[in-house]
């Protein structure tokens, strides 16, 4: 139960004044639905502002607060703006300009002769001082120097900063009084004030201290869960497995193992065997071979007489899998068994009646294979392939399934920064897979201008007429009025309007059917370009593709662009990724396409990635195993982590855990932060 003292963080914010069902729409668009969220929606930057006496103080372009008096309305002709004429205490003219709407409001925001002060930016038009629509304009002068310093919050549509500064400022004043969960030397050490103080202070300004403690808060719930959960782990009973080998000896792999796969099968092989049920994650690069180590870690499972179940995210992953292991599986006598959300009737009955008579040793599908309605005979191992798309919580309710706690091996073909891994994985062992399988060959990795657009579709054609496929990769799925990104739609109906029905679309709003009967016709080479979405990140594997496109190439990250193009070079042919840039490129954005062009080490991308970003650029549509925090910023991160680390372990082994009186104070930071998963593993919890 959540301690009643954090019940008024947790209230709906539906109960604060100003907030009906035309503003609870947006704030529910931005994640705002309680007191909490709020208080901890911190601001972008803030904008500071200078209080001058007269104009002749201040400089052109800079923010300032001044007394203006209106001398007189001037509405330029048409749709020109309105402009009012204001004098300050020297003498100087400063032309307080609105456009649209917003000229509505000017007359009566600043009456003729009557004294107001004003906040904004001071400009210059021609050989005039103006302000364009000024942030603020105040009657008195307590209100307008509380401007000075003034938070920029998110926003979203519906929104304003005003609105949500005023929301914000209701749920500081509803923060209680909580007890201390930091260590009081680690505090006094760095120089971060209390939690409720802490809060006020990152929504007033550029407080470093404050943000910094907020963020170690985070860092420190997420650290004391995770290793609660190892903890619990290795307390419960699991199932020892012990496989003869004899399944293994039969398999039909498409090529030798490398010294990796065999090291993190030897590591894998060592933790079923124990009483204790095993976390471990399997982190390799694209094409580094993880479906086979995963599915000799199936095989031990079944050559022990339980079995395995293999969830992936979505449909399309599921399905190649599920052919995948079929194609290893051949010659073993092993039947495996694919279930998904679409599976009904008499096949899905028939699926569900083989695992619960254990005739169906390994199943691999969707969320769909943990469902209430589906059992099994003796599930022992359960496989979680691109682990970052689910939570520790989620996986921990996957693992109720089997009469003991089934052992977990979770995998991730995006290579993730130490740091990170730290982070997001810090109650498993970590298996990597470091080396290349033999005949995997370097994908020619080239950066083109978009101009040159017509020779690259030009190459495409030449490219398809040789027999060869495909991918073209958009980050949009339609085209936005605030965004000029292309969409994937627009590009497939050009690109079907050159090459004809050898074009297909995937994208995530098709529906199911559609989506997998495209990927189907790709996959049998019925079509030769396949133009998508990021949905083809994980999971393609077409060897006779052997040409990738992505356009916009500099808006997507670095382990974004790695994952995409590892879905070329999967055969024997020389493969080729164009990677379309547009003209606007940032240094980031040049140093991040000479990296992908440079190397195909995903570790050292994933690292260099951490690095570009650690300033706070957010360099693509979406950042592949980005980091599970709200509030810890990367540098944050970096910087806080092991020390949160390190103090939930001592926490945890000299100080009693949740026990005494620091470790109440934790058990309240896991609920504020919502890592209550780790206080019910524990008896009584």
């Amino acid at each position: 139960m959540r301690p009643d003292l954090l019940n008024p963080l947790f209230a709906g914010v539906d109960g604060l004044d100003g907030v009906g069902p035309k503003v609870a729409k947006p704030l529910e668009r931005l994640g705002l639905a309680r007191v909490r969220d709020l208080a901890y929606h911190l601001p972008d930057r803030f904008v500071n502002r200078r209080a001058v006496a007269s104009l002749d103080e201040a400089s052109v372009g800079e923010q300032i607060v001044v007394a203006l008096t209106p001398l007189d309305y001037r509405q330029a002709p048409g749709r020109g703006p309105f402009r009012v004429n204001a004098v300050d205490g020297a003498g100087n003219v400063c032309a307080l300009t609105y456009f649209g709407k917003a000229s509505y409001s000017a007359k009566k925001l600043l009456p003729l002769g009557e004294r107001r002060w004003v906040a904004g930016r001071l400009d210059q038009y021609g050989q005039s001082l103006q302000m364009v629509h000024p942030d603020h304009v105040s009657e008195g002068s307590d209100q307008a120097l509380g401007s000075l310093c003034e938070a920029v919050y998110p926003l979203s549509e519906g929104l304003t900063q005003g609105k949500v500064a005023g929301l914000v400022a209701q749920a500081l004043a509803a923060l209680p009084e909580l007890p201390e969960w930091i260590e009081p030397g680690l505090a006094q050490r760095m120089g971060w004030p209390g939690w409720r103080e802490a809060l006020r202070e990152a929504h007033r300004g550029e407080h470093g201290p404050a943000r910094d403690r907020l963020a170690y808060d985070e860092l420190l719930a997420n650290s004391l869960a995770l290793m609660l959960v190892r903890a619990a782990g290795r307390a419960r009973s699991g199932t020892p497995l012990a496989g003869d080998g004899h399944l293994r000896a039969r398999l039909s792999l498409p090529f030798a193992m490398t010294g990796a796969q065999r090291r993190a099968i030897a590591e894998i092989e060592g933790d079923v065997a124990q009483g204790a049920p095993m976390l471990r994650l399997l982190q390799g690069d694209v094409g580094s071979g993880k479906t086979v180590v995963a599915l000799n870690a199936m095989l031990i499972a079944v050559e022990a007489g339980a079995q395995a179940a293999l969830l992936a995210p979505t449909e399309i992953l599921a399905r190649q899998h599920f052919e995948t292991l079929s194609r290893m599986l051949a010659g073993t006598g092993v039947e495996i068994a694919l279930l998904t959300g679409r599976d009904k009737g008499r096949s899905r009955e028939s699926i569900l009646m083989g695992l619960v008579d254990g005739s169906i040793p390994i199943v691999v599908g969707t969320h769909a294979i943990f469902q209430d309605a589906v059992q099994y005979r003796n599930l022992a191992l359960v496989v979680i392939d691109e682990q970052h798309r689910f939570g520790v919580g989620q996986r921990l309710a996957l693992t109720q399934k089997g009469r003991r706690t089934p052992h977990c091996l979770a995998m991730t073909a995006t290579p993730i920064p130490r740091t990170l891994t730290l982070a997001q994985y810090g109650e498993m062992d970590v298996s990597k897979l470091d080396e290349m399988p033999p005949g995997r060959q370097a994908i020619d990795t080239r950066v083109v201008a978009v101009e040159r657009m017509d020779d690259v579709i030009g190459a495409l054609g030449r490219h398809i007429g040789a027999g060869g496929q495909a991918y073209w990769v958009c980050p949009m799925v339609r085209e936005s009025e605030a965004d000029d990104l292309a969409a994937a739609e627009a590009r497939y109906e050009e690109l079907k309007a050159r090459f004809g029905d050898s074009v297909v679309l995937v994208h995530g709003q098709l529906r199911p059917e559609a989506k997998d009967a495209a990927m189907e016709r790709f996959a049998r080479g019925e079509a030769a370009l396949l133009v998508a979405t990021t949905v083809i990140e994980v999971g393609v594997d077409v060897p006779n593709a052997t040409l990738m496109v992505i356009e916009q190439a500099e808006r997507f990250g670095l382990a974004q662009l790695h994952q995409l193009r590892g879905r070329v070079g999967r055969g024997s042919e020389k493969s080729v990724c164009l990677l379309l840039r547009g003209n606007a490129l940032s240094q980031v954005g040049r140093e991040r396409l000479a990296l992908m062009r440079e190397t195909q080490d995903g570790f050292r991308l994933a690292e260099e990635d951490l690095r570009l970003r650690g300033g706070g650029e957010l360099l693509g549509t979406r950042q592949s195993g980005d980091t599970p925090f709200r509030v810890a910023t990367l540098e944050q991160i970096s910087k806080l982590l092991p020390v949160a680390h390190d103090d939930a372990r001592l926490l945890i082994e000299r100080d009693g855990g949740l026990t005494g009186e620091r470790g109440e104070a934790a058990r309240i930071l896991l609920y504020l932060f919502e890592r209550d998963w780790g206080v019910l593993l524990l008896r009584g919890g």
